[in-house]
């Protein structure tokens, strides 16, 4: 399942305003942000993203 392109047109990054990169349809389904220095993931629970910068995941 991956969200609509509309969607994903309009959705940013809670903390830096880059736009986030859909992989809604691999086993843990995430937005991620595409800014090199943020990179925060977001989860997608129920196919609603949850855009908090504290349920977000930090890159490795």
């Amino acid at each position: 399942m991956s969200l609509e392109a509309g969607l994903l047109e309009i959705l940013a990054c809670p903390a830096c305003h880059a736009p986030l990169d859909d992989r809604t349809a691999e086993e843990t389904p995430e937005l991620v942000c595409t800014a090199a220095d943020c990179g925060l993931a977001y989860p997608v629970r129920d196919d609603i993203p949850v855009l908090l910068v504290d349920e977000a995941r930090r890159p490795a």
